[in-house]
């Protein structure tokens, strides 16, 4: 679902404003594009994150990945329940809402399946914000232990 952000549901709201500021904390001095998400957990937890690169490109960590694993680490029997991501080059937030990479998407159903729930993802952008009900919404075929399994 597209809105405009005046538009958005007032319980992702928060998330989004937290992604926002975590674009602050986001250690990018390579690509220049800061990256912040906010996780809510089932108990009203929220969890945040930002990008981490390193010169070393595959080392890099995305924002959802770290708000997502920070949270299974740290509250491993609450399940999240949504995720907000946002971004900002030049101080400027991204127009068109930014989505979470192919490695963000897969951590996400992963998590979907370990907590048997779907988790919604708010993607921010200054003129538009995404929502998707689910992982599977943005990675329709993903790779399961089903394909692990048939080895």
């Amino acid at each position: 679902m597209i809105h405009n952000y005046p538009n958005v549901p007032e319980k992702h709201k928060e998330l989004v404003e937290l992604a926002k500021s975590m674009t602050n904390q986001s250690y990018a001095p390579y690509s220049k594009f800061n990256v912040g998400a906010a996780v809510l957990l089932s108990d009203g937890t929220i969890v945040t994150g930002s990008n981490q690169e390193n010169a070393a490109y595959g080392e890099c960590v995305c924002a959802e990945r770290v708000a997502l694993l920070y949270a299974a680490a740290n509250h491993p029997d609450k399940k999240p329940v949504a995720l907000a991501v946002a971004a900002c080059s030049d101080g400027k937030f991204t127009e068109n809402c930014v989505t979470p990479c192919g490695s963000c998407r897969q951590v996400l159903l992963e998590m979907e399946k370990r907590f048997d729930d779907k988790i919604t993802i708010v993607m921010y952008g200054s003129t538009q914000v995404l929502t998707a009900d689910s992982a599977k919404d943005l990675l329709p075929l993903e790779f399961t232990d089903t394909q692990i399994k048939s080895v």
